[in-house]
């Protein structure tokens, strides 16, 4: 099929998620067609380097035989099964005992999803259950973050504190609530790591006061919030929150969909703290998006309350045809390998100091205001004064312009509206592969840099 009848069929029927219909039809889709390691060639042989892996999820970088390979024979011999009437699948079942195993030690059981929200609105419908299954039908209200991103169902959306995901979808809902994100950059106590933490638990404790602790069920907390922006709060924040969670009586939910599998060093961010939640959603990561599949993970306590609230002779009523489904099972035992035997985590952890140092290093342009990252995940926050921390006049659109120079020069990273670069390179970058990346992002920064109209707006 030629290029422009793709495009204009693309144009014709499909929707694309999380973006302008209008603009999307009179722009057209780039579509790619091929992927290798950390790189990825568009329809018209264009090479780019991709630094966010597909969509926060590419941890592995794409093309490995070894996982097509196990997708190939898991589809041969078993292509589906159901996870009802007590029915499985051995990689199903592999799969689970393994993330189990290397998840926070008070993390026992899992649930299988297709992905992110259907792992946050399963944990929401699980927690509702818990709650009345132990007599407390009381605990209805939900507590997480500005800027936070919890997936984009009917519930997780309101969760999510980003506008765009509310607008005419009649969200947040009344039980869901909202304290401040741990921002230092842009925070009134600055980057002082106490002050920041403090004021966090103080903030948890105010909004659980005011709702009464009795009715408040649970706090949702991404270790590094995504799509908010890379808030990137300092080491002490996330075991400081699931304290007072506990103190106050509400259950803990770690949100790893991005920072699970990797991204930050340890498989999950909650290991860099010794951090045990009573929750915890994953994707993303699992199978390196080479198939669909997310997680909940949960408790003894919370899956014990469930579990004998329903009995031996009621079903608890929460499925979906696709849970467990033993393709993405094969595809994430394979990826759970190429982590830990094949030399994954050790090399993205190893890469993470260059990845940092060259964030750093830009903190010297003229556009640059603030970098930060943790492991493979990271931001560059742009400003048009420094010493004021203003924001550049969304009409100049200075994402887009970003995005499109960015594409011309071979590269390929998220140019968030408020104009934060968000950056998540896979696990199998090399040093090279890092220097082209800086390169690349320099030269896009210089050249947006040279606009008029960019530079009149500076300070």
């Amino acid at each position: 099929m030629p290029t422009s009848a793709l495009i204009e069929s693309d144009r014709k029927y499909l929707i694309h998620p999380v973006a302008s219909l209008r603009a999307h039809e009179a722009r057209g889709v780039t579509i790619l067609e091929s992927g290798r390691g950390a790189w990825l060639t568009d329809i018209d042989g264009h090479e780019l380097l991709d630094a966010f892996s597909g969509l926060w999820c590419v941890n592995t970088g794409y093309g490995h035989e070894s996982i097509v390979r196990v997708a190939t024979e898991q589809m041969r011999r078993l292509p589906y099964a159901t996870g009802y009437f007590h029915f499985g699948s051995e990689p199903a079942i592999k799969l689970a005992e393994q993330v189990i195993d290397k998840a926070p030690k008070s993390l026992r059981h899992i649930y299988f999803t297709l992905g992110g929200s259907d792992a946050v609105d399963a944990a929401v419908r699980y927690i509702t259950n818990y709650y009345n299954a132990t007599g407390r039908p009381q605990k209805k209200q939900f507590i997480a973050l500005e800027r936070g991103y919890h997936g984009s169902s009917s519930v997780g959306a309101g969760l999510t504190a980003l506008p765009v995901f509310h607008h005419n979808f009649d969200l947040p809902l009344p039980h869901q609530h909202h304290i401040p994100s741990p921002y230092a950059y842009r925070s009134e106590v600055g980057d002082d790591p106490r002050a920041l933490i403090a004021q966090s638990v103080a903030a948890l404790r105010e909004k659980v006061a005011a709702l009464g602790p009795e009715r408040v069920a649970a706090f949702f907390c991404e270790p590094i919030q995504g799509s908010g922006g890379v808030i990137v709060p300092p080491q002490g924040w996330l075991k400081a929150m699931r304290e007072t969670c506990r103190e106050l009586g509400i259950l803990f939910v770690a949100d790893e969909v991005i920072t699970g599998f990797g991204r930050t060093g340890p498989l999950f961010a909650c290991e860099g703290e010794g951090v045990e939640p009573d929750l915890m959603t994953v994707a993303k990561g699992l199978t390196a998006g080479y198939a669909p599949m997310g997680a909940v993970l949960m408790s003894d306590e919370v899956y014990a309350g469930i579990a004998d609230g329903a009995g031996t002779s009621s079903a608890v009523g929460h499925g979906q045809t696709y849970s467990a489904h033993p393709v993405s099972a094969a595809i994430g035992l394979e990826v759970m390998r190429l982590y830990h035997e094949g030399g994954l985590l050790a090399n993205g952890a190893a890469q993470a100091p260059r990845f940092e140092a060259g964030l750093r290093d830009l903190l010297a342009h003229p556009l640059v205001g603030d970098a930060r990252s943790r492991g493979l995940l990271g931001a560059l926050e742009l400003v048009a004064d420094k010493a004021t921390k203003r924001r550049f006049d969304p009409a100049l659109n200075l994402n887009e312009r970003i995005a499109s120079t960015a594409y011309r020069n071979g590269l390929i990273f998220r140019a968030f509206n408020d104009n934060i670069l968000g950056f998540a390179p896979a696990l199998c970058y090399t040093s090279e592969e890092f220097d082209v990346l800086f390169e690349r992002l320099k030269k896009t920064l210089d050249t947006v840099l040279d606009a008029p109209d960019v530079r009149a707006a500076l300070a």
